[in-house]
């Protein structure tokens, strides 16, 4: 068995349980997780850059809490991802 085949087989089988391990479903599984794979292996394979370490790492963390990146929110098909509005800014008073 390829490694390709074993890559599918795993997708198959985290498609297959995270639909609850319906029956009668291995062809669509297995149909989805080839494609998966196919994606996987066109996909740029760059790791990702490094930052330098700064001097100050303890004063910069306990600044300001880090938000999840976007990459990491999983958002279905169809739907569009939830974007965060900027807050507005206070209103000037009038000018006499």
């Amino acid at each position: 068995m390829s490694t390709d085949d074993k890559r599918i087989r795993e997708f198959a089988y985290q498609i297959w349980e995270s639909e609850g391990k319906p029956e009668g479903q291995e062809a669509r599984h297995w149909d989805m997780a080839r494609k998966l794979a196919e994606a996987e292996a066109l996909a740029p394979s760059t790791p990702p850059k490094a930052k330098p370490a700064s001097a100050k790492p303890a004063a910069r963390s306990a600044a300001k809490p880090k938000a999840k990146p976007a990459a990491a929110v999983v958002v279905p098909p169809g739907e569009k991802p939830a974007t965060a509005k900027k807050p507005r800014a206070p209103r000037k008073p009038p000018a006499n």
